[in-house]
């Protein structure tokens, strides 16, 4: 499909910089599949809109700072380097995008946090292993396993999506609002955020219901923010994430739709993960690994009955997951519907409750 049918035109105003407060008093827009018109509610509500019996679908990879800053140095020259971290490709290297790329070749050594005593000896340093397309690059860190991990945490800084920290810094409120309550697997350079709307409370009053909860780990990648360059959906490359689905959680679940209860997954992560995991055959199965499915309008889904999801940006891959999930003219009227009413777009924003289309 074209990728300008995803296009939509989005206030500024309607961007969140900040989320709700307290979370859970987020806007949820209904979009069900059984009406042509969309109710307005709140994600405290969320249990009004569920069965006993129906499950949810957390992801629970937890941000890393995985935005780093530094230098390179070349005939006495230093320039400074930025680098989005995205997907974990050894014990000592990831890969990452960088900025200026053009400038940087491979072989070329990049020093990040320079004189930070919290970083081990001081400061990071990487070797370009590798140079690919759109600024990515294979980073080898001089520093393993844990060690890396301790140095990244030392000298890293959130990675705000470029929609807010284009507006304003980041600070101290982003580390804790950046990140579900149930994360646990560190990995991600990109929160899953549909699950940022979750409290406590709202877990406790979902499970009393006789909702049940069950979580899988994908490491959201930075790819995620990379606006799609292609004219045409089929010639877009997603970027792969390392993803985990567990023996025990596939079983969970496939008792669930045997019994007649639904797949809610929050979050399009959640979502992609399920997908990926399950057969032809309706199945869900253990996973691990990398996962690069590109969800567009006439992909028949297997697993997921109903997706909980933030509004995202026009002509991305996300609108297009969504969709294919609920309808394309659909969700064209349900954006419309929610720029008209004001609801906050984006990761800090709002939320809606998709019904998946029949058809």
């Amino acid at each position: 499909m074209r990728v300008d049918l995803f296009d939509f035109d989005l206030p500024e105003e309607n961007i969140a910089l900040r989320p709700a407060e307290p979370r859970d008093s987020a806007r949820l827009l209904l979009v069900k599949a059984d009406s042509s018109g969309f109710d307005d509610s709140s994600v405290r509500n969320l249990g009004d809109f569920l069965r006993p019996g129906d499950a949810l679908v957390f992801n629970d990879t937890k941000v890393i700072p995985a935005q780093l800053e530094g230098f390179r140095e070349r005939e006495g020259v230093k320039a400074q380097v930025s680098a989005t971290l995205h997907m974990r490709a050894g014990p000592d290297r990831w890969k990452a995008f960088l900025r200026p790329a053009k400038r940087i070749r491979q072989g070329e050594r990049i020093d990040f946090g320079h004189g930070n005593n919290a970083c081990l000896l001081g400061s990071l340093q990487a070797t370009v292993a590798e140079k690919g397309d759109a600024g990515e690059a294979l980073l080898v860190f001089d520093f393993s396993g844990a060690d890396l991990d301790q140095a990244i945490a030392a000298v890293g800084h959130i990675p705000l999506p470029p929609y807010i920290a284009s507006k304003r810094a980041e600070d101290g409120r982003d580390k804790e609002d950046y990140q579900t309550v149930y994360a646990r697997e560190e990995g991600a350079v990109a929160a899953p955020t549909a699950g940022l709307h979750f409290t406590p409370d709202l877990l406790d009053d979902l499970k009393k219901r006789g909702i049940e909860e069950h979580f899988v780990t994908l490491h959201v990648g930075a790819g995620t923010f990379l606006p799609v360059k292609a004219d045409d959906t089929a010639d877009h490359k997603m970027h792969a994430e390392i993803g985990h689905v567990d023996q025990k959680t596939a079983d969970a679940l496939n008792a669930v739709k045997a019994r007649g209860g639904r797949i809610v997954s929050v979050g399009t992560t959640s979502l992609r993960l399920l997908e990926s995991a399950t057969g032809e055959d309706g199945i869900i199965r253990a996973w691990s690994g990398p996962t690069d499915i590109f969800i567009t309008p006439g992909y028949k889904f297997r697993a997921v009955d109903l997706l909980m999801t933030n509004f995202h940006l026009p002509k991305s891959t996300l609108f297009m997951l969504v969709s294919a999930f609920s309808g394309f003219e659909r969700m064209h009227a349900a954006y419309a519907h929610a720029i008209k009413n004001h609801y906050r777009f984006y990761s800090y924003g709002d939320a809606s409750l998709l019904w998946r289309s029949a058809s």
